[in-house]
């Protein structure tokens, strides 16, 4: 009797495969994607081509800086005034028109200028993310320039006042916050039908926001015409969310 009991107990198995793949059918059933890809580990040209020993050109990306004469109680940016912000920075380096500090002569004027000429302010509306991941909101500031510049800067809140921890003027298309990256889109003149995008995100050994990713994207078919570069676009800003949100524009606004 036990070998008939092993033909029942082997049957079960096959009885119960044929209805998990529908009883024989295709419906349902696993499909071959195709053959994979070797994978091919990167290859290293003129392996005895010796190192450079001399650092590059420092661009000033990692600088940061005390901003003078500034207190944010509390360790919160949303108590200073952005325009102030800026403005006392202006006075610590006066003419300074290059580099991290550099101004256009006649934008450091119209700062200074934005209590009593605020519709001509070239400050734009703050924004405010935690860009370091300290659980606090980081304060995000942009300076219209001549030749549709804009100058970026972010400042954190530490030990009673600001750092600044960010500094960076582009002719850009659009600036865009992706989680606690911050994302400049500039328009390629060499290149008709791609723009530059670079991403600054937050280095903790630096202390800084570095540009980590830099890339050349594709935005319209190729043609003979010129890149269009317009004006910076912006939406209403939106509270700091939990979640990794999509890239939201920041808009060009004068603060009143």
């Amino acid at each position: 009797m036990r070998p008939r009991g092993v033909q029942w107990a082997v049957g079960v198995p096959c009885v119960l495969t044929l209805a998990l793949s529908g009883c024989g059918g295709k419906v349902g059933g696993l499909r071959s994607a195709g053959p994979t890809p070797t994978a091919v580990g990167p290859v290293r040209l003129w392996p005895d081509l010796p190192p450079a020993t001399n650092p590059p050109l420092d661009y000033g990306e990692s600088d940061i800086q005390r901003v003078p004469g500034i207190r944010a109680a509390d360790n919160d940016v949303h108590s200073v005034d952005p325009v102030a912000v800026v403005q006392a920075e202006v006075r610590a380096h006066p003419d300074t028109y290059t580099g991290p500090d550099g101004l256009y002569a006649q934008t450091a004027r119209a700062i200074e200028a934005c209590g009593t000429a605020p519709a001509a302010c070239p400050v734009l509306r703050p924004y405010y993310r935690d860009l370091t991941g300290n659980g606090r909101d980081e304060l995000i500031v942009g300076i219209r320039m001549p030749d549709q510049q804009v100058g970026v800067r972010v400042y954190l809140a530490e030990n009673g006042g600001l750092t600044r921890i960010m500094s960076t003027v582009d002719q850009v298309i659009s600036v865009e916050l992706a989680g606690r990256d911050l994302i400049l889109r500039v328009g390629s003149a060499g290149i008709p039908g791609y723009e530059y995008r670079t991403a600054w995100s937050w280095d903790e050994q630096q202390g800084s926001m570095l540009p980590t990713r830099d890339e050349i994207v594709r935005v319209k078919p190729s043609g003979t015409g010129p890149s269009m570069v317009p004006a910076p676009h912006l939406v209403s800003p939106s509270p700091t969310p939990t979640d990794g949100p999509a890239p939201v524009p920041l808009p060009p606004e004068a603060t009143p």
